[in-house]
Order: structure tokens, then sequence, then C-alpha cells
């Protein structure tokens, strides 16, 4: 069992030490959240909106997926499900500059921290794209920052198709990010 500290913030060289054991750990203002494994429909969707985004992602952008610290500051380190950074932007270990893109797909252990918690944080630390995708509807929120705070510009479900333009273009449905599940 990790000891960790009593009464004061969580930070980054904390989350280090926590055990390889299929749990993410991520860190929001020093307080841990911890997750377990996603299911199946949840990972599903993940690799559909890999090959989405890779396939449409300009030269200079990439797509990566949890587990992968953004570490936004000592006390804040998040594992996005899925980002897109800029490759400069990124070093060995993780990614410490913002984002253009996170993505979160949400489970049913998730969903109020993905649409409140983390929204938050993403929000505070200025990403300036933010997806919440749902594979049981199926359905995607999409999230652009303005002035500070996230607006909702568009949102689909079922084989309804979104037609989002930033942080590049691309067509997706949410129907098709969860059909091999549903099969």
């Amino acid at each position: 069992m990790t000891a960790l500290p009593w009464g004061d913030p969580l930070t980054y060289d904390d989350l280090q030490r926590m055990p390889d054991d299929g749990h993410r750990y991520e860190l929001v203002d020093g307080v841990l959240l911890v997750t377990p494994a996603p299911g199946s429909a949840h990972q599903i969707a993940v690799v559909a909106l890999v090959t989405l985004l890779h396939n449409h992602c300009p030269p200079g952008l990439v797509v990566l997926t949890a587990p992968y610290d953004y570490v936004v500051n000592t006390t804040t380190v998040l594992q996005p499900d899925l980002l897109v950074a800029n490759r400069s932007d990124l070093d060995e270990a993780n990614l410490t500059r913002t984002p253009l893109l996170v993505v979160e797909v949400r489970s049913p252990s998730t969903w109020r921290t993905d649409l409140g918690t983390k929204r938050l944080a993403y929000e505070g630390a200025g990403v300036p794209h933010y997806w919440v995708v749902d594979p049981d509807e199926p359905g995607v929120i999409v999230l652009t920052l303005r002035d500070g705070a996230y607006q909702e510009t568009s949102r689909a479900t079922g084989a309804e198709e979104l037609e989002i333009q930033e942080p590049f273009p691309l067509t997706l449905t949410p129907q098709r990010l969860v059909e091999r599940f549903q099969r």
C-alpha cells in the first residue's frame, strides 16, 4: 500500500508512487481521483475516436490515449481518454503544455467527474476544446472555451452527423463510434 501525505495537497511526485494496479490515478487541485479500468463499450469508442482523429489530424499534431499524464501543474495531473496536442509540446514522459483537444468517454463510474470536476479542471487550464462522449446513448457533446468558460457548441446522438471545424475539420457519427460493441 502506498503511504500518502496526510492533510497536504497531493503532488505529481506523490502520483508517481501510486501502484500499477489497473486503476487510473489523477489529481485535481491536490485531490486524488481514482477510477477503475474502463469497460468494453468505453474502449471500443476510444479506439474508434483514435482512428477518426488520427486520420484527420494535420501534420504537427498527435493523438494520444490514456494512460498519459497531462500535467497542468504540480497538484493537477489528468489522464484524458484522448488528447490532441502539438507534437512539439510533448516531452519524454508527459505533456505540460495545454493540449488543443481533450476527449473523455463516459462510463457509469465517471460521468459526474467528466461533466463536473474534470470539465472545470480543463476549463481552468485553458484547454480550448473538450468533447464528452457517451457510448451508451450514444452521443457526443462538443464544448468550446469562450471567454474563459466552456460553451456547448454542438451535440449529436445516434445516427446524427456532427460536423466539427475545430481544432481541425472532421465529421463524426456517435452511433459509428460504438457499432462494433453492439453487433
